[in-house]
């Protein structure tokens, strides 16, 4: 596999790989790329006749002036991932894992406030949707650099990916289906079970249908569905159809690629079909990230010192609470003690005897304040 300019990439099978940077400037977005079910982070974007491999040898010339990084991200991808029942959640864990090395990688580039556009085919956009709910979900400032990924996300692109997941019944037809185009003859012929478990109640799909809804509108989002029926035992079937691959939701783009399922997403030159519609709006989203996503920095890290603030003044209001006040530990002759209970009978007396107290807070105040709390300032 090579790039634009002819230099061979290896490909991880496994974790993320980068197959473009834009050379000497330094890169302004990262469009990472997801597969789905048996895929894999080359093949499954490698035309089977010419075998370009379009993210390395056709994108790049393209986003050159938008300074965009192209990455491509693998992972074990076998049926299991989308059968298993909530209890053994692997589309968590593969969520997880994406995000957590997407972040090391951007962060050991000093890069985690970068826009990020996501490319995500069939099931690998539920992956990428469980990624962004897990980001979303970050609380804590020990785990907040895994929430950059929320952040920093500008756009998706689904390319045939189910988003419809009320029926059960449906959901079950459309995995089987994608399971007999994605997986070898043998392995569906070998492993009839799999065909039952497709078919049973996945709570842990239609749980990320339903969570992903609620951060959706927060994201520009693009639908491509398939525009071409795949053979399946000697019928033609929409594997997943234009009504669950491209919903029709208010804010969000929608298209077709005249190609079937396991070929929409392989584009072996800038004239294949649906080539022009999925990289302009990579090109278009790479412009207007940056913008955005610096207002989204902005308001998270107002936020963020708004919480550390907040916490600060409840510390510091605690601890003046706590404070016991001073003694006084010379002792008086008892002339001076004479002299002083006649005084401290008048209210001057009284007055004069709580200053030692106020000076005592008032070295306080001066030691700590809520600034100095938050920043981390110990208290002796």
């Amino acid at each position: 596999m090579s790039n634009s300019s002819g230099q061979r990439i290896p490909v991880n099978r496994f974790g993320l790989t980068e197959v473009y940077s834009p050379s000497p400037a330094k890169p302004e977005v990262d469009v990472v790329f997801v597969h789905g079910l048996n895929g894999d982070p080359h093949n499954t974007w490698t035309s089977e006749n010419s075998k370009v491999f379009w993210p390395a040898q056709i994108l790049p010339p393209i986003l050159e002036e938008v300074k965009a990084r192209v990455l491509v991200y693998g992972y074990d991808a076998d049926v299991t991932s989308f059968t298993d029942g909530a209890s053994r959640d692997k589309i968590h864990n593969h969520a997880e894992h994406l995000v957590a090395e997407l972040v090391a990688n951007r962060r050991i580039r000093k890069a985690l406030e970068r826009p990020v556009v996501w490319i995500a085919h069939s099931l690998g956009g539920l992956v990428v949707k469980r990624a962004l709910i897990h980001s979303s979900e970050i609380r804590g400032m020990k785990i907040e650099h895994l929430r950059s990924i929320f952040v920093s996300t500008y756009g998706i692109l689904f390319l045939g990916t189910p988003h419809h997941g009320s029926d059960i019944a449906q959901w079950g037809n459309r995995l089987e289906w994608i399971c007999s185009v994605m997986l070898p003859k043998k392995v569906m012929d070998s492993q009839p079970q799999l065909i039952g478990a497709l078919k049973t109640n996945n709570e842990t799909l239609q749980n990320i249908d339903r969570q992903f809804i609620q951060i959706l509108n927060r994201f520009h989002i693009y639908f491509f569905h398939e525009g071409k029926p795949t053979n399946l035992k000697g019928t033609l079937k929409f594997i997943v159809d234009e009504t669950s691959a491209s919903p029709t939701v208010q804010d969000v783009e929608r298209a077709v690629i005249q190609a079937d399922h396991s070929h929409m997403c392989k584009f072996e030159s800038e004239r294949a079909p649906g080539f022009d519609l999925v990289v302009e709006s990579i090109q278009r989203y790479a412009e207007e990230a940056p913008a955005k996503i610096k207002r989204n920095w902005d308001a998270e890290n107002q936020e963020r010192t708004s919480v550390k603030q907040a916490e600060a003044a409840e510390l510091y209001s605690a601890s003046v609470k706590n404070t016991p006040p001073q003694r006084e530990t010379s002792q008086k002759n008892t002339s001076q003690s004479d002299a002083n209970s006649t005084f401290e009978g008048s209210s001057l007396g009284r007055e004069q005897r709580a200053l030692p107290a106020a000076e005592g807070q008032a070295d306080f105040d001066r030691q700590f304040t809520v600034e100095d709390i938050t920043n981390g300032k110990e208290m002796a």
